[in-house]
């Protein structure tokens, strides 16, 4: 199962395999109270898309257009998230926008749902 979550929110041991998806790091956040798993910044937006969107949510259908055509080329990496999803019981998907609809994480989240027949858990903070 898969999750998306905030890395503002506390951790929790149910949490199962953090992954931060996002290419810089969270403001305010140590790596002690991050609970990294892993970093994978290089599946994030690029920093001329991410600055172009700006969290944006008129510029949301575009940029969700956009990313989608930049991970073309990170197959790699969407594999990878893939094949932890499929080694732990929980992969979480762990972002630090404050907007949790309007998000890479939700992009790679629903790529993801739609990749493989994976059961994928309700996001957190809906």
């Amino acid at each position: 199962m898969i999750q998306l979550k905030r890395i503002y929110e506390p951790y929790d041991k149910k949490d199962g395999y953090r992954v931060l998806v996002d290419r810089l790091w969270p403001r305010g956040i140590s790596k002690e109270k991050a609970h990294l798993d892993l970093w994978l910044k290089d599946i994030a937006p690029s920093n001329e898309l991410r600055e172009w969107f700006a969290h944006d949510p008129n510029k949301w259908q575009e940029f969700e257009k956009k990313y989608k055509e930049e991970l073309k080329s990170k197959k790699e990496l969407l594999n990878q998230l893939v094949s932890l999803e499929s080694c732990h019981k929980l992969l979480s998907l762990l972002y630090g926008a404050r907007d949790t609809k309007h998000n890479e994480a939700k992009v790679l989240f629903d790529i993801l749902e739609n990749k493989r027949d994976i059961k994928i858990a309700k996001e957190v903070n809906t």
